[in-house]
């Protein structure tokens, strides 16, 4: 008795299920090499940098996930305490890890000198691909903000940092996220320094950010009522040559801050340090205080100024960024002091 010849549905199904097969192999190949990456680079990050100190790993917990970070403890000083030491928030950049974001930006060299922890939070590649803070995503940005102030807590809490020094710094994406930070918690940090990066509320999509980067959208700070008298002063230090952030993002940063703090903007002065090089300072002032900083580096390119060519996004002939904002915090530390 001849055979009867398969049913057309038959056939589709085998041929899919060959089909699916083919493709669950190559998603697992796919997965198998993401996460093989993924543990290179956390590997990676745990290798301590360069120089005397303690390097942490840590991991804290939010609602929205989990925050992986890295902590710089300074090597103990004689007559400096071992706690209740003031703490720097370091954001990195797109493509950028916590370890090579400490070479690159000498934090932790000046850590050393001055006194003070510093931290380090890692975004997960499965957060961005790129490794970038989602800074114009309200819903992605906020979670991040709950996973940065819960390592905050946690290094008060483990390292006895001071609750009532911290400030907060990022570079490119993380300078995004760095201002978010300081619009959804004010009252929890005294100072805030966005180089190179956009301030929150200049997009909200991929294609918006592209325009908001080139300083043709500017920001709408999205604050609570009387939230503007909260805010945190604002360093912003931008490069001129900036093909990534233009240097109209940075002003308008700058700009939008103040007209929410009610600061207006003093004569600018240039100022150069050794061979470094130079730079133009306008200050934003209420009442002849200090609420925002522009520095302006015509010959900075996307790069943390005065860093380290060990790391990645560094200019070493640039002012250094590092103490330019350590500066700007001890003087915003002193301003919400508490007299005894």
């Amino acid at each position: 008795m001849p055979r009867r010849p398969p049913s057309l549905g038959r056939t589709f199904a085998r041929a899919y299920q060959r089909q699916m097969k083919v493709v669950t192999s190559a998603m697992s190949r796919a997965g198998q090499k993401v996460a093989k990456r993924v543990g290179e680079a956390a590997a990676e990050s745990s290798r301590p940098p360069p120089g005397a100190g303690d390097w942490v790993t840590g991991l804290a917990m939010a609602a929205g996930g989990a925050c992986r970070y890295h902590l710089f403890v300074p090597p103990p000083v004689p007559g400096r305490p071992a706690r209740g030491l003031p703490l720097v928030v370091m954001l990195h950049g797109c493509r950028q890890t916590a370890r090579d974001f400490a070479i690159g930006s000498r934090m932790n060299a000046l850590a050393r000198r001055e006194g003070f922890l510093v931290l380090y939070p890692q975004q997960s590649a499965l957060a961005n691909p790129e490794g970038c803070w989602n800074w114009f995503s309200d819903r992605q940005a906020d979670a991040e903000v709950a996973r940065v102030l819960a390592a905050i807590d946690q290094v008060c809490l483990l390292y006895g940092a001071d609750a009532e020094r911290i400030a907060v710094a990022g570079l490119s994406a993380g300078a995004g996220l760095a201002a978010r930070l300081a619009m959804r918690a004010p009252a929890r940090l005294q100072a805030v320094m966005m180089h190179s990066g956009v301030a929150p509320g200049a997009a909200t999509s991929p294609r918006q950010a592209l325009a908001a980067m080139a300083g043709r959208r500017a920001p709408v700070l999205d604050l609570p009522e009387h939230g503007a008298a909260l805010l945190p002063p604002l360093l912003v230090v931008q490069g001129g040559r900036d093909m990534v952030v233009r240097p109209a993002a940075g002003r308008l940063a700058a700009e939008v801050w103040a007209q929410a703090v009610g600061a207006e903007a003093a004569d600018p002065a240039v100022q150069q340090r050794g061979q470094r090089h130079p730079m133009r300072i306008t200050d934003f002032l209420r009442k002849r205080v200090l609420e925002v900083r522009l520095v302006e580096i015509e010959a900075l390119g996307h790069a943390w100024s005065g860093g380290s060519a060990r790391g990645s996004y560094a200019d070493p002939a640039g002012p250094d960024a590092g103490r330019l904002f350590w500066d700007f915090a001890r003087r915003a530390f002193a301003r919400t002091a508490v007299p005894l």
